[in-house]
């Protein structure tokens, strides 16, 4: 027994601008479409339930390539500092949490962003220590590279002037080799290892909190890493299963495992795509530099603004290879973070050693900067570039400066890669970034944000069209995980997910596609979703 979908416009994705009339849908799958008066007599006896859209505009549902879904739930639930426009208002900010905690008990921030502050100076311990002395305190910088902490949580991490950064960190200093309360990449393995254990409870709260706010985006699924960071690979996985599955909060998750819990999942029984159809098993997830936030990105020349680093490398090239041998051995495909064009490198060097045998596609995530030949050196592998859209709308124009104007040719190059026939998917990083797809999505097509006061976009030759936009949350998700011959499209015997807007996204001036309202999302052939009439 099905349902008939009709009354606005229903864009297939089979190619641009194709629009049909009625899907009818069928438990979780697309059976038929196309005309509302010959679909109503075909399925004539099988129709149990009508849904009219009223004018508005449905697509395949918006899968986000590239997420930390229970650091997205996270977010909402506590400290969140990314909106603060200073440094005093930030600290202001924490104070005033700090109130309602226990003294003594840990408080964890997020999304502080220095770029963002007039003084653009990072935070430090005597600042934190400033407004609260008496909890120790972990903040996390908006790109998750870097932490800022107090003397309270160094003093329990037993951290001194003469702590060893570890290989692929940096523990910052001022000018007179003392601690600044600033720990980057490996380094902040320091305090976090020392952090509290989180509860089962907490984490299914987070999960359940980023599942809902994403059904409220669009999202109908996500590829999110989140194995290694609460209670390991079992207890986070049957996070997952519980909160998806059992509770009925149908999501399509792909889960990119760390390759520090990589032996737990294969001791498991776990494999690539393995799972469920609900909560699946993806690429083995490996981190190869930083960020540009942090200057810990991996660059091939010295920062234009700090000629004395050109970033971090997080492992050496024998063990990186290593690693990526490692999921060869299970024949895994990896999934590598690498934003600057040194790391990118690296990566590129292990895979073209350690090639991918059998079933699957490498994921290069960020990819932010290139060069021309490694570009050349990725046609013809069995990979994707799982971009991030909303990157440019963050990172301009402050990076302008950090990487040097004449350094930023292949720089988010987002057009130039499709142009060269390589495979792209689209996603937020969130909770870095902000979880809407609809963002990403005016960020791809416009390059634009509040600094940018002509309107003419950082970059505007790299500019996607909608469609292009609309095609790396839709097709490029699928793609990225083998899913193309059954999501991603509307097409028969493809899966029942789909997202619900009031406008229409190829019609409306590209500079309100952020504003466009979410009406319903269905998942599984399931409303998940629905709007309140306003």
């Amino acid at each position: 027994m099905g349902k008939l979908i009709y009354g606005g416009k229903i864009y297939t994705l089979k190619e641009e601008g194709h629009v049909v009339e009625a899907v009818f849908t069928d438990k979780q799958h697309i059976v038929d479409y196309g005309d509302k008066n010959y679909l109503e007599e075909k399925f004539a006896g099988s129709i149990v339930e009508k849904i009219d859209l009223k004018g508005d505009v449905l697509l395949p549902g918006f899968v986000d390539s590239h997420m930390h879904l229970v650091g997205h739930g996270e977010k909402l639930l506590r400290l969140n500092l990314s909106t603060c426009t200073s440094k005093e208002q930030a600290l202001q900010l924490l104070a005033s949490y700090a109130k309602d905690i226990k003294e003594g008990e840990w408080i964890i921030g997020d999304g502080w962003n220095e770029n963002m502050w007039p003084e653009q100076q990072a935070l430090t311990f005597k600042d934190i220590d400033e407004y609260v002395p008496n909890h120790p305190v972990l903040l996390n910088r908006i790109c998750k590279h870097a932490i800022a902490v107090n003397a309270y949580a160094l003093k329990i991490a037993n951290i001194t002037n003469d702590t060893a950064a570890p290989f692929g960190g940096v523990i910052e200093k001022d000018k007179a080799g003392n601690l600044t309360g600033v720990f980057k990449d490996q380094a902040q393995e320091l305090i976090t290892s020392i952090l509290p254990k989180v509860t089962d409870e907490y984490v299914e709260r987070a999960l359940r909190a980023g599942i809902k706010d994403a059904y409220r985006l669009g999202l109908t699924g996500a590829h999110t890493e989140d194995l290694n960071y609460y209670h390991g690979y079992e207890g986070t996985y049957r996070s997952f299963k519980k909160v998806v599955e059992e509770e009925g909060n149908l999501f399509r998750a792909h889960l990119l495992v760390h390759h520090e819990v990589f032996e737990e999942m294969i001791q498991a029984g776990g494999k690539y795509l393995g799972g469920s159809e609900w909560v699946e098993l993806g690429s083995m997830k490996i981190f190869a530099d930083g960020a540009f936030g942090g200057r810990t990105a991996l660059l091939s020349r010295p920062y234009h603004d700090d000629s004395s680093t050109n970033g971090v490398s997080i492992f050496t090239q024998d063990v990186l290879n290593r690693l990526v041998a490692k999921a060869r051995e299970k024949e895994i495909p990896i999934a590598v973070h690498a934003i600057g064009d040194a790391a990118f490198e690296m990566v590129l060097e292990a895979i073209e050693k350690h090639p991918l045998q059998g079933f699957g596609r490498d994921r290069l995530i960020h990819a932010t900067m290139l060069r021309k030949d490694l570009i050349e050196r990725m046609k013809g592998l069995p990979l994707i570039l799982d971009i991030q859209p909303s990157f440019v709308a963050s990172d301009f124009p402050w990076v302008i400066d950090r990487l040097g104007k004449e350094n930023l040719a292949y720089c988010y190059a987002w057009k130039t890669l499709l142009k060269e026939g390589l495979h792209c998917a689209g996603g937020s990083d969130a909770p870095i970034e902000s979880a809407n797809p609809l963002a990403g999505i005016q960020a791809a097509v416009t390059r634009s944000n509040e600094e940018d006061k002509g309107g003419v976009g950082y970059l505007p030759e790299e500019a996607l069209t909608v469609y292009e936009a609309v095609c790396l949350y839709t097709k490029g998700s699928a793609y990225a995980i083998c899913h193309e011959d059954n999501r991603g499209k509307i097409e028969k015997g493809y899966l029942a997910d789909f997202t619900i807007l009031n406008k229409d996204i190829f019609t409306i001036n590209p500079q309100e596609i952020e504003k466009i309202t979410v009406t319903k999302t269905i998942v599984g052939n399931e409303i998940m979703y629905e709007r309140l009439p306003q």
